[in-house]
């Protein structure tokens, strides 16, 4: 059976086909830089537990590399070296400046006190950081699946305390909480930038038309959810609240909730959070993964790799496939979904918004100053008077905060990387598909800084 790894190789393939490289290059740019296992006992409710992590560092082609860490019973290295690549590939596609990598480690956060969560997550952060594998300049982790601010908030307190006379310290990791150096809008990041990439993908009707015989905007248009996340879940309520779209249908691990005159987004996941599952809510149905097939205009994927597989694609019956998670489609799902004119966003572009939004909060941590602070009342202050001139209320207007500005950047970033791929993807008549295209584009970045710059 074939692994992640694989899948995004053999994907990653068909663009290599495409393009003529130098000998040697595309194994260069496939293979990994490094990969560390790392293991450490710790003592739990009196017994020692070994705890086991990974940490692949993809691409050094910029640095610093970035990624995000995992805590989830799957973990493995094999999850690790895929995620990484794809981290590669996907900051190469929306002009971030970092090298991929991705980190975990394979423990069920839910088994833990908070306490024990936190001595695991300070000795993986220690352990990474004698190795090199945390830093500011070299290697900047983020929140993924079972991690969030309060577990990089450790980390970087962690890497401090290990580094104290390091004055950039605190960008060691992004994703903390705003009064530790985070930046506003991070949490909802990739689930804005799904957003984000749909309205960039669905905007011009004949763009729309190609990606499976839609119509143009997402106002009305129907969408089925897996795993309602973070990522899942931001996603699912901007989509909603702000655009219009319906959501028909969510899936978890105990199954699913349907109701084809919209969920409410929201109550959902308050149910969730009490129950642990949507169980015992109106529409429930037992067979989660069956809902995957069901008839809408967009599958929303969200959760783990591998849910749509050769097995279950000749049954979907979405008409756009947006991939929030990272590699929820196989090689073979991926062919056959073509095959049938089933459109594909591809992950690596589609939820790059986490680490867009990281980038701006490594970057600010870096120039020790937050976004909007010096223009703030001065854009204001411009934009009163510019109403007062033309009559308008000067009360409703005011400056860029940070928010605003990240989320400017962040549809700037997502709208002109889907321009790119789709100029990709138009200039040769043998690409049809936006992966394929996503990887040329990416490719062609990452191997003119080899052939320029690589010793």
């Amino acid at each position: 059976m074939a692994g992640f790894l694989d899948d995004v190789n053999r994907m990653l393939d068909r663009a290599i086909g495409l393009l003529d490289l130098p000998p040697g290059l595309a194994e260069e740019i496939r293979a990994a830089d490094a990969v560390i296992k790392v293991a450490f006992p710790v003592k739990i409710r009196g017994e020692y537990r070994v705890i086991e992590g990974w940490r692949a560092t993809h691409s050094e082609w910029r640095l610093p590399v970035k990624g995000g860490l995992r805590f989830a019973p799957t973990v493995d290295e094999d999850e690790v070296e895929a995620l990484a690549a794809l981290m590669t590939y996907k900051c190469a596609v929306v002009d971030v400046p970092f090298g991929g990598s991705k980190g975990g480690l394979r423990i069920d956060p839910r088994e833990f006190t908070e306490e024990e969560l936190e001595n695991i997550t300070r000795r993986f952060a220690a352990a990474l950081a004698k190795r090199g594998f945390l830093s500011p300049s070299l290697n900047v982790p983020a929140p993924d699946m079972g991690t969030g601010e309060r577990e990089m908030a450790w980390i970087a307190t962690t890497y401090l305390a290990l580094n104290p006379s390091d004055v950039d310290a605190i960008a060691c990791v992004t994703g903390k909480p705003v009064d530790m150096g985070g930046i506003a809008g991070r949490t909802e990041a990739t689930g804005r930038g799904v957003q984000y990439g749909l309205q960039a993908a669905l905007a011009d009707a004949g763009e729309a038309q190609r990606l499976g015989g839609l119509s143009a905007g997402l106002d009305g248009k129907t969408v089925v959810v897996q795993g309602l996340g973070n990522v899942g879940y931001h996603a699912a309520k901007f989509l909603s609240e702000e655009d219009g779209a319906r959501v028909v249908a969510i899936v978890e691990r105990d199954g699913a909730v349907v109701d084809e005159a919209g969920l409410d987004v929201g109550a959902v996941r308050a149910h969730i959070g009490e129950h642990g599952g949507v169980a015992g809510l109106p529409g429930y149905v037992e067979d989660g993964l069956a809902l995957l097939e069901h008839e809408c205009d967009i599958l929303l994927p969200a959760a783990l790799e591998g849910q749509i597989t050769a097995e279950n694609a000749p049954r979907i019956r979405a008409k756009l496939v947006a991939e929030a998670a990272n590699g929820p489609v196989t090689a073979d799902a991926d062919e056959i979904l073509r095959q049938r004119g089933i459109g594909v966003v591809p992950d690596f572009y589609l939820n790059a918004g986490g680490v867009t939004v990281s980038y701006f909060e490594w970057t600010q941590n870096l120039s020790h100053m937050t976004y909007g602070r010096m223009e703030k009342r001065l854009l204001a202050q411009r934009a009163e008077e510019a109403a007062r001139a033309i009559g308008v209320d000067p009360t409703i207007v005011s400056g860029a905060d940070e928010i605003s500005l990240v989320r400017s950047g962040l549809h700037d970033t997502m709208f002109t990387a889907y321009e790119r791929i789709t100029e990709v993807r138009d200039a040769d008549d043998r690409i049809d598909d936006l992966r394929t295209a996503a990887f040329v584009l990416a490719l062609r970045k990452i191997a003119k800084w080899h052939e320029q710059y690589a010793l």
